[in-house]
């Protein structure tokens, strides 16, 4: 059967045609060889079958690249590891908040800000050349939930009564020039005309394109902890629990690993792993 015949179901439970191209990008992403992705594309090529999951073609394929390189499984996971930074969304407001520190951005996270109207808790404050940008969070820990077009029509407002009142506040130093949404899903058709209508600027995995989340942090090389696929899931959570979000916070401050009563053989190995995606 051809591959481009066989149906295969996305976690949001639409039908779609298997797209061999498709694997292969997110294959390539990673930086994996050449050889390495052909090996990878025949295998899971083979083990196709009408109506198989997107996530257990994920698997295949994380599981044959995890046995040649563990950093490179690392990047793959990228997008699942975005939702293992759950359930709540506060280590993904400090992950956002963290990606803009390495672009330039002085932040603040989990503010709070008089409007016109009321107080609102803002979840990222970032600060550059003069400027100030609000930004909302939307961090959703289960696949398949889509941003609509409420939650920017909800920000908007919330955005519009900031700025109301930031020009007649003497203690603002700086000009409120943009109001942001990130999300680590996707938007809605909806969703984006409204943004684009009314200069709000949305963020997610894949938009705005080549500019979307996965290109910034392959770009800047700021992955989350929860990449790693060495670090137990226990581990993680002790390490989110002490604000430790990027990967490259544990080059520089090993210590951590230290309390969690690593071996000095397997630090050696994380180590190695994080310092292999981050640098790569």
């Amino acid at each position: 059967m051809e591959t481009n015949a066989i149906d295969i179901i996305k976690s949001s439970g639409d039908k779609v045609k298997f797209s061999l191209e498709k694997l292969k990008t997110s294959l390539k992403r990673t930086g994996a060889d050449k050889q390495t992705i052909n090996q990878i594309i025949n295998k899971v090529r083979d083990e196709l079958y009408q109506g198989i999951s997107t996530k257990e073609i994920y698997n295949r394929a994380f599981a044959l690249l995890k046995k040649k390189k563990s950093y490179l499984a690392s990047k793959y996971k990228l997008k699942k590891a975005i939702y293992e930074l759950g359930p709540t969304g506060f280590p993904f407001e400090r992950f956002i908040s963290d990606i803009l520190q390495y672009s330039g951005y002085k932040t603040e996270v989990d503010q709070f800000l008089e409007g016109k109207c009321v107080t609102h808790e803002i979840d990222v404050i970032a600060h550059k050349n003069n400027k100030t940008t609000v930004i909302e969070c939307k961090f959703h820990n289960e696949e398949g939930l889509n941003c609509n077009v409420k939650i920017p029509l909800y920000i908007n407002s919330r955005y519009n009564d900031v700025k109301a009142n930031w020009k007649s506040s003497s203690k603002n130093k700086t000009v409120l020039t943009e109001g942001w949404v990130v999300t680590n899903t996707r938007f809605s058709k909806d969703a984006l005309q409204y943004g684009n209508c009314v200069n709000l600027f949305l963020l997610s995995w894949d938009h705005p394109k080549n500019d979307g989340l996965k290109d910034r942090i392959d770009r800047l090389g700021l992955y989350p902890i929860t990449v790693s696929t060495l670090l137990t899931n226990r581990e993680k959570q002790f390490l989110l629990s002490r604000d430790v979000v990027l990967c490259r916070t544990l080059i520089g401050d090993a210590f951590y690993l230290d309390h969690l009563g690593i071996s000095e053989t397997r630090k050696e190995k994380i180590l190695n792993e994080i310092k292999m995606l981050c640098n790569h």
